[in-house]
């Protein structure tokens, strides 16, 4: 009971303390506008200013990263790189590049077709380096100096696509069969 009459003479106090009359020291509102547009008018003369100018670097050079052109801003991008791209994505999409697997080291005629496994679902073939190391190959393995793919495998041999780049820089494939070595009997 007494929360409520204290809560009560609160409210009296409050709504009696004459928070409804205005205070004398108050600017208007006729008083508020006037300076608010003597402000604008005058920011807005600082600002034009500015435009013309154009934004100037410590040595007194126009700055090249950020530039003015009537009156906007814009970034200029030519030579930096993109922020919002991954910079280790970058490192291993550089990496992947420069990277060639030990099939991709030898020309063709290098390469020797040892065996074959092609009555499966996937055929493979089994080339050997010149040094005697074996490599098991399927559809799609890259082969060879000039960007070779491995297009097919067949009983005895195994079909290469190469792509090559000629004078005129238009680019010309080549298909290229390698054959297992045919065994002779009596050595």
């Amino acid at each position: 009971m007494r929360k409520w009459i204290l809560g009560g003479l609160l409210v009296g106090l409050v709504v009696g303390s004459g928070c409804d009359r205005p205070n004398p020291n108050a600017p208007s509102v006729q008083d508020y506008e006037k300076q608010r547009a003597e402000v604008l008018k005058n920011s807005g003369r600082k600002m034009a200013s500015r435009a013309t100018r154009g934004p100037k670097a410590r040595d007194g050079q126009p700055d090249r990263g950020l530039g003015v052109s009537s009156g906007q801003l814009g970034y200029d991008a030519a030579g930096r790189r993109d922020p919002f791209r991954s910079f280790v994505a970058d490192q291993k999409l550089q990496a992947s590049e420069t990277e060639r697997g030990p099939l991709e080291q030898f020309d063709l005629s290098q390469l020797t077709v040892v065996a074959v496994v092609w009555g499966t679902g996937r055929p493979r073939a089994l080339l050997e380096d010149p040094s005697g190391r074996g490599y098991v190959v399927q559809v799609g393995t890259a082969v060879g100096k000039n960007d070779g793919s491995v297009t097919s495998i067949d009983d005895s041999a195994v079909v290469v696509r190469e792509t090559y780049v000629d004078y005129l820089g238009e680019q010309t494939s080549k298909e290229i069969e390698m054959r297992t070595r045919s065994m002779t009997q009596g050595g």
